[in-house]
């Protein structure tokens, strides 16, 4: 991939996996090999089990210049999804676009809480707040055909990635996408039986200290939750008893040692019945429900 390197031949799929997967390592990039073989991949229109069955196949010129230029975009950090314009979330493969926070593994988390707290409604309606590439809610409409789902985002990139990704993981009909400030656009009244978030949850001063891809690429406002981390959670929990039906549950995804804080936050806001949290894969406390009293 380099200036030393200039003989076609030497540039098999394997060589080139192997290359790449070193220099992505001196790079501090985390999946060194898994990033390295996703782009050529992508560069080469295959999937990785091709790769696996070519490692001796040469590289032609303009599959080399079109792999470098994906290798010199994550080498400068850029996200894999963005790269690739997917991510795949729940199964269901989501476009990733710049300006709209990429789902995360560990949100499923949510969605799974969400899925188990209205098991035993014929026709739950849920309200998602803050959308962003509709990851949750279509997910949700995938699982749950009988369920009627709101989503509501006050970005307007946010907004099209939704609608865009709902149409083409066909949930469209289940869907309704709602420009709005949290609640701002919508009228109270009980008439949600769950509302769930994946606010910005990261406290100010700690978003410099993240990783490059999510300093240089992720939406601060996607992020930033304030000083303490729990603006946007308070705010929710605040107005969500407005909007939820008798023992109607709020589920939100938080941040590390957010838990004590955010059971006050509900339990205060009229959200003390049977308040629980949910552990991740990690073992950390990732989902806090409570419902209406």
């Amino acid at each position: 991939m380099t200036a030393q390197s200039s003989t076609p031949e030497r540039w098999t799929v394997g060589s080139v996996l192997q290359w790449t997967a070193a220099f992505f390592g001196r790079k501090g990039i985390a999946n060194a090999r898994l990033d390295a073989e996703l782009l050529l991949a992508h560069a080469l229109g295959v999937d990785r089990l091709h790769l696996y069955m070519n490692y001796d196949r040469p590289l032609l010129p303009e599959e080399r210049e079109r792999y470098r230029e994906l290798v010199r975009r994550r080498a400068a950090r850029e996200p894999i999804a963005l790269i690739l314009a997917s991510k795949e979330f729940w199964s269901i493969p989501l476009r990733a676009v710049p300006g709209v926070l990429i789902p995360r593994p560990e949100t499923e988390l949510l969605v799974e809480v969400v899925l188990r707290e209205v098991k035993d409604n014929p026709a739950p309606r849920i309200l998602e707040i803050g959308t962003g590439s509709g990851a949750v809610s279509i997910a949700l409409a995938t699982e749950r055909h009988d369920a009627l789902i709101v989503a509501t985002d006050a970005d307007t990139v946010a907004l099209s990635a939704a609608v865009e990704n709902g149409r083409t993981t066909g949930v469209t009909g289940r869907l309704n996408i709602v420009g709005s400030d949290l609640f701002a656009a919508l009228r109270p009244g009980p008439q949600f039986h769950l509302i769930c978030s994946n606010p910005p949850y990261v406290p100010t001063d700690v978003i410099p200290t993240l990783q490059p891809e999510i300093t240089l690429f992720e939406p601060r406002r996607a992020l930033d939750g304030g000083p303490d981390g729990l603006d946007v959670i308070r705010r929710i929990a605040a107005d969500a008893v407005q909007f939820l039906a008798d023992r109607g549950v709020l589920a939100l995804e938080i941040g590390d040692d957010q838990e004590a804080a955010v059971r006050e936050i509900l339990a205060s806001a009229g959200l003390s019945h049977d308040i629980q949290a949910f552990t991740d894969l990690a073992g950390k406390p990732r989902v806090v429900k409570g419902a209406r009293a």
